[in-house]
């Protein structure tokens, strides 16, 4: 089923830091959908440069002896794989039958542009696959118009990372309130002045992931019902103060105003910095001694609460569709059926890619890898989680610095109020172009 016209769209590619892991062989898999002999047929996969990927290639000759078909397989580097699908899904090509593609980035620019095929009767047909076990933010991120164009395989949630031992020096509980998380960050840094209370992202367009939860759980939200920009809000404007003050309110340092993950993770990794709110698909950068000065000290913990609740965002970060020009929609389905069953999905957890399936979480066998206090951080987040983190429109890439600006002047102590005005004047004429 087509959503409208093919016209070319040029779109920006995120920048993804690409996971070096030695993966073996894995046994088990999954019965595919016997419904469609594809026998003799060959399936034509594109995939991003991934764990999840190059695990998945480990299993695909299970697949393949299960149902005669060959799977042809192109992986590429991630800004090569936007390029591709830039030019090849516009021209309506066939020669892609499976993608994987970034439901944040892409999900509404591919489906608004008949890109992907509308799976709603494979995934609610099929009770064995089981299509509920699916966290419902990730789901409702791989979903147009009511009908469901992707299936999640990886997944991240904002999880609240602290450190053990400044707080236990400073007598203190794990906050689970934002009120609690700004008074113990303030605390910290009144015994240790060198260590920021609270380290986050600052960059205009890198900190609106991080920050949509602040936004979320103070009430508000980028856009209302009508489409129409929300950041202007008093919810919206309380948040981004909040957010700025919790980040330059607590530390003697001077603030980096550019940092994105790598650079906010340095400073707590270094020791300089009691909290942080990132992605939970991190958290070996916390861990790992080799990186992390404060490895044996790391605690997780479930997002705080706001006055709209503990909000967090729960995302598909890659999903797999069906081309919609693909002349084989039996063989790509199957492929996917297989590739994101319970079996392989369980596969893939305990190599720590993480899923989207809630009953994988609730396996012991596919978490044993993980910290324990992360995992019950994990399963508390998904089912509170938002499915977004940033603006879900077609060009992504210029709303995220449109809706940055006020969180670059929460921090630099400007006037947040007049910034959030300000952005929302330009948000709005953002939304009308975006939406023609």
């Amino acid at each position: 089923m087509k959503y409208g016209s093919k016209a070319a769209r040029v779109f920006a590619a995120a920048s993804t830091a690409i996971i070096a892991v030695s993966l073996v062989s894995c046994s088990g898999g999954s019965d595919v959908d016997e419904g469609a002999d594809i026998d003799g047929t060959t399936i034509r996969v594109t995939l991003a440069n991934h764990v999840w990927t190059e695990t998945i290639k480990e299993l695909i000759p299970e697949f393949e002896e299960q149902t005669g078909a060959t799977v042809e397989l192109s992986q590429l580097a991630e800004d090569q794989l936007s390029d591709q699908y830039n030019v090849k899904l516009n021209a309506g090509t066939d020669e892609i039958d499976v993608l994987m593609y970034r439901p944040l980035q892409e999900n509404m620019l591919f489906a608004s542009n008949g890109y992907l095929s509308d799976i709603t009767d494979q995934v609610e047909g099929d009770a064995e696959w089981d299509w509920d076990d699916f966290q419902s933010g990730p789901a409702s991120l791989t979903t147009y118009e009511d009908e469901v164009v992707g299936v999640p395989i990886i997944t991240e949630r904002t999880v609240l990372y602290y450190r053990k031992d400044l707080l236990e020096e400073a007598g203190l509980e794990v906050p689970t309130t934002l009120e609690e998380l700004d008074a113990a960050a303030a605390a910290i840094h009144e015994l240790h002045p060198e260590v920021a209370g609270y380290i986050g992202r600052t960059g205009k367009s890198a900190a609106v992931t991080q920050f949509s939860a602040f936004l979320y759980s103070h009430g508000g939200d980028w856009m209302t019902e009508d489409g129409e920009s929300a950041i202007a809000s008093d919810e919206a404007k309380a948040a981004y103060q909040f957010y700025g003050d919790l980040i330059s309110g607590h530390t003697d340092a001077t603030v980096n105003p550019e940092m994105s993950w790598p650079e906010a993770f340095a400073v707590f990794q270094q020791g300089q910095a009691a909290f942080i709110a990132d992605a939970d698909s991190l958290y070996k950068n916390m861990t790992d001694p080799t990186q992390s000065t404060v490895s044996d000290q790391v605690g997780f913990a479930p997002f705080p609460a706001g006055d709209a609740g503990s909000k967090p965002y729960n995302v598909a970060a890659w999903a797999l569709a069906i081309n919609e020009s693909s002349a084989n929609q039996s063989g790509a389905w199957q492929f996917i059926q297989w590739a994101t069953s319970q079996e392989i999905t369980l596969e893939m957890s305990k190599l720590g890619v993480m899923g989207a399936r809630t009953s994988v979480w609730e396996d012991s066998d596919a978490t044993a890898e993980y910290p324990e206090e992360l995992v019950e951080a994990i399963k508390i987040n998904a089912e509170n989680g938002v499915g977004a983190d940033r603006p879900l429109v077609i060009q992504v890439a210029q709303a995220r610095e449109i809706v940055g600006e006020p969180i670059v002047a929460a921090i630099s102590g400007g006037d947040v109020g007049e910034a959030a005005d300000g952005a929302s004047t330009d948000f709005d004429e953002f939304l009308v172009e975006d939406a023609e």
